[in-house]
Order: C-alpha cells, then structure tokens, then sequence
C-alpha cells in the first residue's frame, strides 16, 4: 500500500499542476486598465496592409489572414493583446511597447498543458527593454524552458511582432 501512495503521489501532483498551470492569469481589458493605470485611452485599429500581413507572417512563420488589429496608445507607448498557437493552443499575451522598446510581456491566458513556466517574471522580464533590429529580430537572445520551447518561441515571435507593429502605429491608425 505505501508503495502505491509512493509511486501516485508524483503522478498526482504532476496533473494538478498541468491543470492549474491552464487558464486566465489575467483578463486582457485589465491589463490594459493596469498599462494605463485606469485612464485608458479609446482603441485605436491597425489596418493590416498586404505588405504589412506578409511581414507579419514572416515573423511568425504562417500567413496572417487579420485586416486589423486593436492597440491602445498614448505618449509614444502601445499596449497590444496578441495571440500565438504555443503547440496546439493559442497563448494570449499583453505586451507593452514604449519608445520602441519593449516595457513588459505578460502571459495573460495560457490553454496549453505544457510550458506554462513562459508566463513567469524570470522568462517574461528578459524580454524588457528589447528592441527590433533591422532584419525583425531581437536585439537580444531569449533563453529557453527545458519543456517549454513551443511556449517560449511563442512569446518571443509575439514581442518581435508588437515591436514590429509599435513601428508601424504613427501612420495607419484610426481611433475605433
């Protein structure tokens, strides 16, 4: 019998904790309150261009088929709710970008069941501060998760892209 509770013990622990590592960290309109500290500014649309949908698709690797997209802004910085398939799930993430630099990355909801460790401070804050280099590149490298490199080649396509698009804000927006 204590063999049993010995060897189900770690298998339980293990689906408890793929269970909660699942679901919604933060709802995306409070991550936008907290960007802003509750003064919100009215959205604003990004109207994707065939020259922009291509670039984008070349920075996550797929075709993009979106003809807008949703962005706050206010005093050169962009808040942007962006969604990217990690393995078979799409994670939504916030991203803030100020004076083209990435401000934060947060992991606001998370489907899959594995690499869930993307949404914490010691993987997320290497992405601040990064910028875009001229081929749409971070300016720095990202360390992977053992377990995780859907999860985190995720994340790191999604900073690229609000970088991208924080560039491409001052000309084609329109408010909503």
């Amino acid at each position: 019998m204590q063999f049993r509770v010995i060897v189900l013990l770690p298998v339980l622990l293990m689906v408890a904790v793929q269970t909660l590592a699942r679901g919604t960290y933060q709802e995306p309109q409070a991550f936008v309150q907290q960007a802003f500290q509750g003064d919100v500014p009215s959205a604003t649309m990004l109207w994707l261009t065939e020259d922009l949908q291509a670039s984008i698709g070349k920075i996550l690797g797929h075709p993009y088929d979106g003809l807008r997209l949703r962005y706050w802004r206010r005093d050169g910085r962009t808040v942007w709710i962006l969604e990217e398939i990690g393995k078979e799930k799409a994670i939504t993430t916030g991203i803030i970008v100020n004076q083209n630099r990435i401000e934060e990355v947060k992991v606001l909801i998370f489907r899959e069941s594995r690499g869930w460790e993307v949404r914490n401070a010691f993987f997320t804050d290497q992405f601040k501060n990064a910028a875009l280099k001229a081929d749409t590149r971070l300016d720095r490298h990202i360390d992977g998760i053992s377990g995780a490199t859907l999860s985190v080649r995720a994340l790191t396509k999604l900073a690229r892209l609000a970088l991208f698009l924080h560039q491409h804000t001052e000309a084609d927006h329109v408010p909503s």
